[in-house]
């Protein structure tokens, strides 16, 4: 197992370079990626605004990596979130898995944005088109249900 590679920056990053990553070293056969790109809302959303809390987001990230390497045998992880002001089509988070087979590759990926996107401490701030101060985003209780079948895998 490597360290996972978690960064939380402004600028975008390069989905083939992080996957040649992870296939350097060990006995990958797959990695599984996931970018999360913002939408335009059918054309009505300007922007979407995300904040972090420093230094608790990475921790937050790093934690819940570990409990993906606990499940699974992974050979590496880099997760990639952006923060600051993103335009419709700009890529936000980036969720990369390695392993030697397919599906623990899948299921660390998808476990992983499951628990960010309820546990990492990010704030969206939507701006739809013509509303310069925009309007925070609730959390959706789909995403906090998407946690329970985790614990159904226990």
């Amino acid at each position: 197992m490597t360290a996972p590679r978690i960064s939380i920056q402004r600028e975008g990053f390069d989905i083939a370079a992080e996957s040649a990553r992870l296939k350097e070293g060990g006995d990958v056969g797959a990695v599984v990626t996931f970018t999360g790109v913002c939408r335009s809302e059918d054309g009505t959303l300007e922007a979407l605004e995300l904040e972090h809390y420093p230094g608790m987001a990475e921790a937050e990230i790093g934690r819940i990596a570990r409990d993906a390497f606990a499940r699974w045998p992974l050979s590496g992880v880099t997760v990639i979130h952006r923060y600051g002001l993103m335009r419709p089509g700009d890529d936000i988070v980036l969720v990369a898995t390695a392993s030697t087979h397919r599906h623990a590759a899948f299921q660390a990926a998808e476990f992983l944005m499951d628990f960010m996107k309820s546990r990492a401490p990010f704030w969206k701030k939507q701006h739809p088109s013509g509303d310069e101060s925009g309007q925070w985003v609730d959390a959706r209780d789909t995403d906090q249900a998407a946690l329970s079948r985790w614990d159904a895998e226990e």
